[in-house]
């Protein structure tokens, strides 16, 4: 069923300098974005000489690896008892990792490895340089990824991305936001990471139990990228991703051009509100949705129009010491 999806918008990106203005609403494939990167090259040639190229700037941290069971069949995703994960995750010095995604290229039921959002400042100084994107703003921070043949379930980004393939193929399931309750999303208290995940298996092989999945993948996107293909997801859709070969490297970015959508952590912000409105009756949660529709969703329009000027909400400037204050009193009410 995934084939018969509606292909994402793509675009020819080779020597684009910067992302197009339509880019903002909808993804958008960047064919051929970062071809000319050295990193792209050398997967080109082999894994061995992608594998060489990042050697080049391993500072020799070790990083996080996340393993899971030949039997998991690659999905990384809970336990079918628990909301335990079905991985366990450890730390390693990345060499050691490469070489057994490399041995694990040949075996008849290879075990899922995956090092997930490396950061590339803090392990691997020197590529970002060597590897410019043109497509992120210069204060961005690129994260790699590096794995075999996984599957990460449908999720979305409290940002703006651009993620760039440098070996192997990766398929993206895109959902616009309006889909969220159609996915059937898990779970806030313990999340693969830290965001809710679509419970419903990628393709149609759960319709039964998640009947309003289908009506998900009626709205839903695919696009295919090759190595020096990019991938433009905006802020909030939900995308899973399947890497398709035994030998994967993706970098990708976050950023936010509205400033204001990254001013709170909104997260767990919409954690607290679901704690606080929860076990109220349903005619009190009804009331306050009035509310917020009128002051937070505006869907009457700008709720001061109506009221002369002196009336208006105050709205001053944001207090960074406040937006602190506000992220540690969200830390202690959920504990961490």
């Amino acid at each position: 069923m995934l084939d018969q999806l509606q292909r994402a918008q793509e675009i020819s990106a080779t020597g684009l300098a910067a992302l197009p203005d339509a880019a903002s609403s909808a993804p958008l494939v960047l064919r051929g974005a970062v071809a000319d990167w050295p990193f792209v090259r050398e997967a080109r040639r082999s894994d061995e000489a992608a594998i060489d190229y990042l050697g080049r700037f391993y500072n020799g941290r070790p990083v996080k690896v996340l393993v899971a069971a030949p039997s998991e069949a690659g999905r990384f995703f809970y336990r079918a008892d628990s909301k335990r994960m079905n991985f366990e995750t450890a730390s390693a010095p990345l060499p050691d990792v490469l070489k057994s995604l490399l041995d694990e290229r040949n075996s008849d039921d290879p075990a899922a490895i995956a090092m997930q959002a490396i950061s590339a400042p803090d392990y691997l100084p020197g590529l970002e340089a060597e590897n410019p994107n043109p497509f992120v703003p210069p204060e961005s921070q690129a994260r790699v990824w590096i794995g075999n043949t996984v599957t990460v379930a449908p999720h979305f980004d409290v940002a703006e991305n651009i993620a760039s393939v440098v070996a192997g193929r990766r398929r993206f399931i895109l959902f616009p936001p309006e889909q969220a309750a159609n996915l059937y999303p898990g779970p806030m208290d313990v999340t693969p990471a830290n965001v809710p995940i679509s419970m419903a298996a990628m393709g149609d092989s759960e319709l039964d139990r998640f009947p309003r999945y289908r009506e998900a993948l009626s709205a839903a996107l695919v696009a295919d990228l090759e190595p020096g293909d990019a991938i433009y997801i905006p802020y909030l859709w939900w995308h899973g991703v399947q890497s398709l070969d035994r030998f994967n490297i993706l970098i990708n970015t976050w950023f936010n051009r509205d400033e204001a959508a990254a001013r709170y952590p909104f997260v767990p912000m919409l954690h607290l509100a679901f704690r606080a409105y929860r076990d109220m009756t349903p005619e009190h949660r009804n009331a306050w949705r009035a509310l917020y529709d009128h002051y937070v969703f505006q869907t009457g329009g700008n709720p001061m129009n109506a009221l002369e000027s002196q009336h208006h909400e105050a709205i001053g400037p944001i207090d960074p010491v406040a937006i602190a204050r506000f992220r540690q009193a969200l830390r202690e009410l959920f504990g961490n």
